[in-house]
């Protein structure tokens, strides 16, 4: 895909993804969320990046979907599919095995409150706004406004925010921990870096098993969660050259099937019909 509305820089270790269309606040058209999904795709792809950094161009984040294309969406049935699909591009970019950082200058609303959601981190300037404003348009949001959020601040904020429809500042998201961190204006990009520089430091595959485990395990009861921490710990040794046990088939099963071997052919013999009924 040619990028028009969108520019995509890797630059060494960090995908540098800006939202390009200033004149209207970087919002979201139909062919902006193509090439946004075109470039989280790219991300996932590659295992040299580690990092993705996502901004807008000119004085905002984004404004979230171009309203005035809504016309052009479909009927009912068209609109579910256009959801679910905008829903993909959230969780592929929640998914994604880099750490994301969103970079919120100005106005990040609906949609772009959205991706902010769906990222790891959330740097903003103090003049930076937010807010789901969708219940003035007549539409509720399809992306994260009432799910991701609910689970980031809890369902009593997140009516709040979503049934009255206000605009905060951006101390207000940190306050609630929706962001991370309030820099000054102009000195965006400087705090991005540093805190790059920070996150390189970092045992890379740690950052990986740690971002795996909090994701999956905020969504499931506090047991299955502690196996997450389990399994992380026993791979974190493995990574770390303790990966070889005692009992433990070091590969023996894949290369007997392989091979089609005595050790593959006498372990089907035993287990192929063990506890099978008879006819």
């Amino acid at each position: 895909m040619d990028f028009k509305e969108l520019l995509y820089i890797e630059d060494n270790d960090v995908a540098r993804i800006t939202l390009n269309r200033p004149k209207v606040l970087n919002s979201l058209s139909m062919r902006l969320s193509d090439e946004f999904v075109h470039a989280i795709e790219l991300v996932r792809k590659s295992t040299d990046l580690k990092f993705l950094v996502i901004k807008g161009a000119g004085d905002n984040f984004c404004v979230g979907d171009d309203i005035t294309e809504m016309g052009l969406w479909g009927d009912a049935n068209d609109i579910m599919r256009r959801v679910r699909y905008y829903q993909n591009m959230a969780n592929q970019l929640e998914e994604l095995d880099k750490i994301t950082i969103s970079a919120v200058d100005g106005y990040a609303v609906g949609g772009g409150l959205e991706i902010t959601m769906a990222c790891d981190f959330v740097i903003a300037t103090e003049r930076a706004r937010w807010g789901m404003p969708e219940v003035d348009v007549g539409i509720t949001p399809g992306w994260g406004g009432t799910t991701r959020m609910a689970r980031l601040i809890g369902r009593r904020l997140t009516k709040e925010i979503n049934m009255l429809g206000a605009i905060h500042p951006a101390k207000r998201a940190v306050e609630i921990t929706l962001w991370n961190r309030v820099v000054k204006n102009g000195s965006l990009d400087d705090e991005v870096e540093k805190f790059l520089e920070v996150l390189r430091s970092k045992n890379q595959q740690g950052l990986r098993q740690f971002k795996f485990m909090i994701n999956r395990g905020v969504e499931c009861d506090l047991y299955t969660a502690q196996g997450f921490e389990a399994l992380s710990a026993a791979l974190t040794g493995a990574v770390n050259g303790v990966w070889e046990i005692k009992d433990s088939d070091k590969g023996a099963g894949v290369s007997g099937f392989t091979d089609n071997n005595e050790l593959w052919k006498r372990r089907r013999a035993l287990a192929k019909n063990f506890w099978v009924d008879k006819d």
